[in-house]
């Protein structure tokens, strides 16, 4: 029993320091990008999206290490399903999201091939080798080079437009460095201390660690998208509310997986196969809601909300 509740204690103390890790990095990060005048819709997709997504490639990455690879894939995928269920759902709730043009024919469909690529890269030899890895990284570089061109597009064209700085302050440069290095650090620690506590649960519970990874993992590290997105979304915010949620996909998939399975080959079992075909069907689910009225609005969010609990439901009882 008291080995339960130290496990169980580690657990909270690291998703408690994976937020405020998460929070102190985006709050560094976007301020250096509000002060270069980059665009809501790109910051989300970039610099929030991957602070945001820091604490699934702690906890990733450190399974990876510790051999727990199971954990690792079902992370990554359930905080996918997470974030277009859970978070867009609950974001719509607040204000219609509301989706560019240039988003429904570029991130959205590159989101949608990241999991088709995700389920052809596993389906071939049931794993995610090491040269998959390395494929994975390489898109994922062209796609920071491709957000990059379009930030320093967008930059020239609003040169003279005034950006609403409602969500993040502009600090000090000193300021900024020390909220990046602090949040990547607490990010680090707090990626161990979840994947610690997660196993040690699980394996006392006698969860799978597939399952474990679906929801108690998926969910604490998905918490700052969550988070972030919904208040981005009170605020009116909702280019970078929308822009994080299919950043964090698509980094979680093309960066987290690429670096975890470079450091180790990733089992791809039969439960990440039917989790993979969830994600996707979701993917092109949100995509031709944000395509019917170039928003998505309450009762659709409502509905996803609604596919989220009916999933929950489907992997307790499976």
């Amino acid at each position: 029993m008291m080995e339960m509740l130290k496990s169980i204690v580690l657990l909270l103390v690291g998703f408690i320091l994976l937020i405020k890790g998460a929070d102190f990095f985006v709050e560094g990060s976007s301020s250096v990008a509000k002060s270069l005048r980059i665009p809501s819709m790109i910051v989300g997709l970039t610099i929030v999206a991957m602070g945001t997504s820091l604490p699934e490639l702690a906890v990733s990455v450190t399974a990876s290490l510790a051999g727990n690879n199971a954990l690792a894939v079902s992370n990554v995928i359930g905080s996918n399903i997470f974030n277009l269920m859970l978070v867009c759902g609950a974001c719509a709730l607040f204000a219609p999201l509301i989706v560019q043009k240039n988003t429904l024919k570029k991130e959205i469909p590159l989101s949608v091939v990241c999991v088709v690529l995700l389920l052809v890269l596993g389906l071939f030899g049931m794993e995610i080798g090491r040269t998959d890895g390395v494929i994975l990284l390489i898109l994922f570089i062209g796609f920071l080079v491709w957000m990059v061109k379009s930030a320093l597009k967008a930059h020239a064209e609003s040169a003279n437009l005034e950006e609403s700085d409602n969500e993040y302050k502009i600090y000090p440069a000193w300021v900024c460095v020390i909220y990046i290095v602090g949040g990547a650090v607490a990010i680090k620690f707090g990626g161990d201390f979840v994947v610690d506590g997660a196993s040690a649960v699980a394996m006392k519970a006698g969860l799978s660690q597939n399952l474990v990874g679906l929801t108690i993992v998926a969910m604490g590290t998905s918490l700052p998208e969550f988070v972030t997105s919904v208040v981005a979304a009170r605020k009116n915010e909702v280019d970078m509310a929308f822009g994080n949620v299919i950043g964090s996909n698509i980094f979680n998939i093309l960066f987290i997986l690429g670096v975890t399975a470079t450091i180790s080959p990733v089992a791809f079992i039969m439960e990440n196969v039917i989790d993979s075909v969830i994600l996707l069907i979701v993917s092109i689910l949100v995509w031709v809601f944000a395509w019917s009225r170039l928003h998505i609005e309450k009762k659709e969010g409502i509905v996803l909300l609604a596919c989220y609990a009916g999933y929950l439901l489907y992997i307790c009882m499976r």
